[in-house]
């Protein structure tokens, strides 16, 4: 009944309007009060309590990375890139903002940042090249949600943190699972655009795809120096996201010269203000994660699942399941934060291993960033586009059942996620 009544009152307060970091915090604090014995003080004690988590550390920095990335002109080389590579094929544009997004994910570790920085050239590229809008809209708002899954990725850290796994390994199970989403998309756009005859670019040759990789250069060597600097244990993934950030700000304002300084205090501001809405909302998932613990709810549940006797993949089927309809709803960090403990113990319990499971969190994670009505990519994307959010939904329908498709061969085909670990670690 103690369970029932705290998600009663976060569900609650959800439909009601309140926003997602005060309906955790607000029915935490009023759980506390009126079921419990605790005092309210334990409450902010819980909330300094998230200061120690250095792993969080990473966070800012990443942040930091994707606005420098975003305002210094990289996702404009990134995409110039993938244009070159794959924008002679039939639907090329739209299969070079699914490679952008790949490239851009790949450097950032946020899935909006992504949807901003391709989205704003490749929205209007599309539309010029005679790309129907919503087709356009549809690609970008799904390709940016790969941010969530290719490494690095905000909402990896904070799985990792919340059930006390390896960041490094929750980055290197996440890159053939990106790839392959990547795939999927890219595939889906191939058939389409056969289907709806929509042209392809000119192939301009080697000289010049050399010659978009030497633009972008700077930008992909980001990617490896975060990947190779982590797995070659030249530094722990916090400090790598520290080295993302001052690089970042290095090649904006020194190699590309696409930034002065003058907006060096914007691009702090902005990251600012998503850093404090992230870690706002973390710290108050983890005050509800503690009464969740507290009343053994965790325990009671992990008991009562087990005494069923379900299968894995019955169980990992209810884990999607579940984090879809949560998707609805939530923000990835809080569903991350409050559902993966408890979890963490069943999976472990019918022998699934936690790396695994913790893909497959992430994996819905970007299901759920173009799943209404919080799905944060189709409000970037409904900006980006000036289209209402019922057409971006619509347009983004489609290519939402494609990433369901992928997620469940990443959901029962555990090697995708588990092969590059068990050979590096």
């Amino acid at each position: 009944m103690a369970a029932l009544a705290l998600f009663v009152g976060l569900l609650f307060l959800l439909l009601i309007g309140v926003p997602i970091a005060i309906s955790l915090g607000l029915s935490s604090l009023l759980f506390t009060l009126l079921a419990t014995d605790d005092s309210p003080i334990i409450i902010a004690q819980k909330l300094f309590d998230t200061m120690e988590h250095t792993t969080l550390l990473a966070i800012p920095f990443f942040v930091l990375s994707a606005h420098f990335l975003t305002t210094g002109g990289v996702s404009r080389r990134l995409v110039d890139f993938a244009k070159a590579a794959v924008g002679w094929l039939p639907g090329g544009l739209a299969m070079a903002t699914v490679v952008a997004c790949m490239f851009f994910a790949a450097i950032s570790g946020s899935s909006p940042a992504t949807v901003v920085a391709i989205g704003s050239i490749m929205i209007p590229g599309m539309i010029a090249a005679g790309y129907d809008k919503r087709f356009a809209v549809g690609v970008v708002a799904t390709s940016g949600s790969m941010g969530i899954l290719i490494p690095p990725s905000i909402p990896m850290i904070v799985y990792a943190d919340a059930v006390e796994e390896s960041v490094g390994k929750m980055f290197i199970a996440g890159i053939l699972p990106g790839v392959l989403m990547g795939v999927f998309l890219m595939t889906a756009t191939w058939v389409a655009a056969r289907k709806m005859n929509i042209p392809s670019e000119p192939w301009l040759g080697w000289k010049h795809l050399f010659q978009c990789f030497l633009r972008a250069f700077w930008g992909l060597l980001l990617i490896v120096i975060v990947v190779g600097g982590i797995y070659g244990g030249i530094f722990t993934p916090t400090e790598a996201a520290a080295v993302a950030a001052v690089y970042s700000a290095f090649i904006a304002l020194f190699v590309h010269k696409d930034m002065g300084f003058g907006k060096v205090p914007e691009v702090m501001l902005e990251a600012a203000k998503m850093t404090s809405m992230l870690l706002f909302i973390i710290a108050c998932a983890m005050i509800f994660a503690h009464v969740l613990t507290e009343e053994r709810i965790p325990q009671e549940l992990a008991q009562s699942v087990l005494s069923s006797d379900p299968s894995p993949w019955m169980f990992l089927l209810m884990v999607n399941v579940i984090l879809w309809f949560a998707g609805d709803f939530m923000e990835p960090s809080a569903i991350l934060l409050i559902l993966a403990p408890l979890f963490h113990p069943i999976a472990t319990s019918l022998g699934i291993d936690p790396i695994h499971l913790g893909i497959v969190m992430t994996t819905n994670m970007e299901v759920g960033m173009i799943t209404p009505p919080v799905g944060l990519n189709l409000y970037v994307a409904a900006g980006l586009s000036g289209m209402s959010l019922g057409q971006v939904t619509r347009a983004a329908l489609p290519w939402m059942g494609v990433l369901i498709l992928a997620l469940l061969v990443i959901t029962y085909v555990p090697w995708l996620s588990l092969v590059l670990v068990s050979h590096l670690f």
